[in-house]
Protein backbone atom coordinates (compact mmCIF):
# COMPACT_ATOMS: atom_id res chain seq x y z
CA UNK A 1 0.00 0.00 0.00
CA UNK A 2 1.40 3.29 -0.88
CA UNK A 3 2.26 5.77 1.88
CA UNK A 4 0.19 8.63 1.97
CA UNK A 5 2.03 12.23 1.37
CA UNK A 6 0.04 13.68 4.79
CA UNK A 7 2.10 10.64 6.26
CA UNK A 8 5.30 12.88 6.04
CA UNK A 9 7.06 15.60 7.77
CA UNK A 10 10.02 17.70 8.11
CA UNK A 11 9.67 17.56 11.93
CA UNK A 12 10.91 14.38 14.40
CA UNK A 13 7.49 13.49 15.14
CA UNK A 14 3.71 13.37 13.65
CA UNK A 15 0.77 15.07 14.91
CA UNK A 16 -1.39 12.91 16.61
CA UNK A 17 0.27 9.89 16.05
CA UNK A 18 3.33 8.17 18.58
CA UNK A 19 5.84 6.11 16.72
CA UNK A 20 6.10 2.11 17.92
CA UNK A 21 9.43 1.43 15.50
CA UNK A 22 12.51 2.98 13.71
CA UNK A 23 12.77 1.29 10.46
CA UNK A 24 16.30 3.25 9.77
CA UNK A 25 17.35 5.97 6.84
CA UNK A 26 15.13 5.82 3.76
CA UNK A 27 16.05 7.74 0.18
CA UNK A 28 15.01 8.50 -3.46
CA UNK A 29 17.91 9.83 -5.81
CA UNK A 30 17.00 10.93 -9.12
CA UNK A 31 19.80 12.47 -11.21
CA UNK A 32 18.71 14.80 -14.25
CA UNK A 33 20.41 16.59 -16.71
CA UNK A 34 18.98 20.20 -19.18
CA UNK A 35 18.50 19.25 -22.81
CA UNK A 36 20.01 21.09 -25.27
CA UNK A 37 16.56 22.63 -26.04
CA UNK A 38 16.27 23.29 -22.28
CA UNK A 39 18.78 25.15 -22.07
CA UNK A 40 18.36 26.99 -24.80
CA UNK A 41 14.70 28.05 -23.84
CA UNK A 42 16.08 28.94 -20.15
CA UNK A 43 18.70 31.28 -21.88
CA UNK A 44 16.16 32.85 -23.60
CA UNK A 45 14.07 33.49 -21.01
CA UNK A 46 16.90 35.01 -18.90
CA UNK A 47 16.43 37.62 -20.97
CA UNK A 48 13.38 39.22 -20.35
CA UNK A 49 13.96 38.06 -17.07
CA UNK A 50 12.05 36.85 -13.90
CA UNK A 51 10.77 33.26 -13.46
CA UNK A 52 12.49 30.75 -15.41
CA UNK A 53 9.50 28.22 -15.91
CA UNK A 54 11.94 26.27 -17.71
CA UNK A 55 13.93 25.30 -15.17
CA UNK A 56 11.55 25.54 -12.42
CA UNK A 57 9.27 22.93 -13.84
CA UNK A 58 12.24 20.66 -14.09
CA UNK A 59 13.48 21.50 -10.49
CA UNK A 60 9.75 20.77 -9.71
CA UNK A 61 9.51 17.68 -11.31
CA UNK A 62 12.75 16.08 -9.93
CA UNK A 63 11.90 17.08 -6.29
CA UNK A 64 8.39 15.23 -7.20
CA UNK A 65 10.07 11.95 -8.24
CA UNK A 66 12.72 11.78 -5.57
CA UNK A 67 10.21 12.36 -3.22
CA UNK A 68 7.82 9.46 -4.39
CA UNK A 69 11.08 7.30 -5.28
CA UNK A 70 11.47 7.81 -1.17
CA UNK A 71 7.95 6.83 -0.35
CA UNK A 72 8.60 3.78 -2.34
CA UNK A 73 11.50 2.84 -0.10
CA UNK A 74 9.69 3.35 2.93
CA UNK A 75 6.87 1.29 1.66
CA UNK A 76 9.46 -1.48 0.87
CA UNK A 77 10.67 -1.53 4.10
CA UNK A 78 7.02 -1.69 6.00
CA UNK A 79 6.92 2.11 7.25
CA UNK A 80 3.79 3.73 6.96
CA UNK A 81 4.95 7.36 7.89
CA UNK A 82 8.60 8.92 7.67
CA UNK A 83 9.79 12.10 9.20
CA UNK A 84 12.87 14.34 9.23
CA UNK A 85 12.55 14.83 5.55
CA UNK A 86 14.64 16.89 3.62
CA UNK A 87 16.42 17.72 0.50
CA UNK A 88 19.84 17.59 -0.69
CA UNK A 89 21.34 18.76 -4.90
CA UNK A 90 24.65 18.00 -5.97
CA UNK A 91 25.86 19.03 -9.13
CA UNK A 92 27.44 15.73 -10.43
CA UNK A 93 29.26 17.14 -13.57
CA UNK A 94 28.52 20.37 -15.85
CA UNK A 95 24.77 20.33 -16.49
CA UNK A 96 23.66 17.28 -14.36
CA UNK A 97 22.23 17.21 -11.10
CA UNK A 98 21.70 14.88 -8.39
CA UNK A 99 18.29 15.19 -6.20
CA UNK A 100 18.45 13.52 -2.93
CA UNK A 101 15.26 13.48 -0.92
CA UNK A 102 15.90 11.74 2.55
CA UNK A 103 14.13 10.71 6.03
CA UNK A 104 13.64 8.40 8.70
CA UNK A 105 10.88 5.37 8.02
CA UNK A 106 9.04 4.58 11.19
CA UNK A 107 5.98 2.61 12.13
CA UNK A 108 3.23 4.89 13.59
CA UNK A 109 0.11 4.37 15.81
CA UNK A 110 -2.73 6.72 15.97
CA UNK A 111 -2.98 8.49 19.27
CA UNK A 112 -6.42 9.07 20.86
CA UNK A 113 -8.74 10.86 18.05
CA UNK A 114 -6.51 10.45 15.01
CA UNK A 115 -6.78 8.14 12.34
CA UNK A 116 -3.51 6.50 9.50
Amino acid sequence: MPLMHKMTTTAFTLDGYRVVQTLGIIRGIVVRSRSIVGNLGAALQTLVGGNISLLTDLCERTREDAFQLMLSHASEVGANAVVGVRYDATEVMNGVTEVLCYGTAVVVEAQTGASV
